[in-house]
This record gives C-alpha cells, structure tokens and sequence, in this order.
C-alpha cells in the first residue's frame, strides 16, 4: 500500500469521497472511509485533511484510514448554562 497524505474535495455520495493527494501533486483519487472511521462514526467533510491509501495497481481509488484532528474548530457539546452544555433527563 502507498500511504499519503491530502485533503477531501467534495462527497460523491454512497460512502465516496474526492481527495486531493499532497504527494503526488494535485493527483484526485476516489476514496472510501475505512472500517473503523465508519465503526466510530467519524464525521468526514470537505477541506478535511487526511490519510489515504492507495493500491499500486489502481491509483485512481483509495481507502481514508486517518482524519487529522482541525484544533480550530469549535468541541461539541456548547450552549446552555453548564459547561459541556445542557443536561438532558
């Protein structure tokens, strides 16, 4: 397998995604997420960089094993007056 790094473009729709490839520069390879992105339910959306790889026989589709984590990006779980959000009983 063929490990790079990049960054999602858009969702193609049943599971699949667009990535951009750092590596091989502006390269586009359809991907898919792998078995334990989906078993957590990892949230994937475009601008997102993360981890592909990609089989040497078929360079054009690949598989997402890693999102990297965005620090600027707002934790779940705000509002209300507690913090970590509202209590629900």
């Amino acid at each position: 397998m063929i490990e790079t790094s990049g960054v999602i473009e858009k969702e193609q729709g049943n599971g699949f995604y667009l990535v951009t490839l750092e590596q091989p520069e502006g390269h586009q390879c359809l991907c898919r997420a792998a078995g334990k992105l989906t078993k957590f339910r990892i949230k994937l959306l475009a601008g997102d960089k993360v981890t592909v790889e990609i089989s040497p026989y078929d360079l054009s589709r690949g598989r997402i094993t890693y999102r990297e984590r965005n620090t600027n990006a707002p934790r779940p779980g705000g509002g209300g007056n507690r913090p970590g959000g509202p209590r629900r009983r």
